[in-house]
């Protein structure tokens, strides 16, 4: 393997040994650290979400361009995720290989994923406030605001099932440019590793949880009362945060995590 991949790019093999190890420390953070990681990674994924909707309101663009280059502004969410540090949601489903490889319990799992997701919702929510109270959304003769409150009433109307398989899709592909992101040895390895599937899952228009937990609150801090009948808290939590959830866990942790502890970790678990 070395002279394939040499100091080019760890080897998918080191990079499941990689991917446990760090599922192993982000198990093992204090309570503390965790949640103002957790925080500052919604807000990351947040300020991407707004870069996505500021490149989309543009209606000169056609349909493929506005989804490449929006996906494109979205990926800066992961990006800074990654190489400024931080924990998500989404990435963290790969700590289930740590988890059926016993090298962390069941409960360092689900108190590193509930405390991640909690605070995750605060850092989305808390940039979405702070988007609608500055006045960004005005921009482009409001067409930013237009389409910041359009993207919300779709995605509280998208239905149960289908809010389900979008996410499993897009957790795939979020877990795929964490993974391949493990795989590079500097800064712009990572970055251009996580911008390809992360483009494809936003121009697809697949569900992420975490982004949606700015989108939608962003949506109806802006439309207030005269908000869409589809657009509302109740809907947002039920019909579409709900699915995306549970969606994005079978995506990453199903079909990411588990597939590769399976390839490659599945014998070293048995000899032990």
């Amino acid at each position: 393997m070395a002279e394939i991949y040499g100091a080019d790019a760890y080897s998918p093999k080191e990079v499941a040994e990689r991917v446990e190890s760090v599922g192993v420390r982000k198990a093992n953070l204090p309570l503390v650290p965790m949640a103002a990681l957790g925080v500052l990674a919604g807000g990351f994924i947040g300020l991407g979400a707004m870069f996505y909707s500021l490149v989309i309101s543009d209606g000169s663009l056609g349909f493929a361009t506005q989804r490449i280059l929006g996906g494109m502004a979205f990926s800066l969410g992961l990006i800074l995720v990654v190489i400024a540090g931080a924990e998500l949601f989404t990435g963290n489903n790969l700590m289930v290989m740590a988890l059926v490889d016993r090298r962390i319990s069941a409960k360092l799992l689900l108190r590193n994923l509930s405390l991640v997701y909690l605070t995750n919702f605060l850092g989305a929510a808390g940039i979405a406030a702070l988007v609608a109270l500055s006045g960004h959304t005005k921009m482009n003769l409001g067409a930013v605001e237009d389409t910041a409150i359009a993207i919300a009433a779709a995605k509280c109307s998208i239905g149960f099932g289908k809010a389900f398989f979008m996410a499993i899709l897009c957790n795939l592909l979020v877990c795929l440019a964490i993974w391949l992101a493990m795989a590079g040895r500097s800064v712009t390895d990572k970055i251009l590793a996580i911008i390809f599937p992360i483009t494809a899952f936003v121009a697809a228009g697949f569900e992420h949880c975490i982004a949606n937990m700015y989108f939608v609150p962003l949506g109806l801090f802006l439309a207030g009362d005269n908000r869409p009948i589809e657009l509302s808290w109740t809907a947002f939590l039920f019909h579409n945060l709900l699915p995306v959830t549970l969606g994005n866990i079978v995506g990453g942790a199903g079909m990411v995590g588990l597939i590769y502890w399976v390839i490659y970790d599945m014998e070293k678990s048995h000899d032990t």
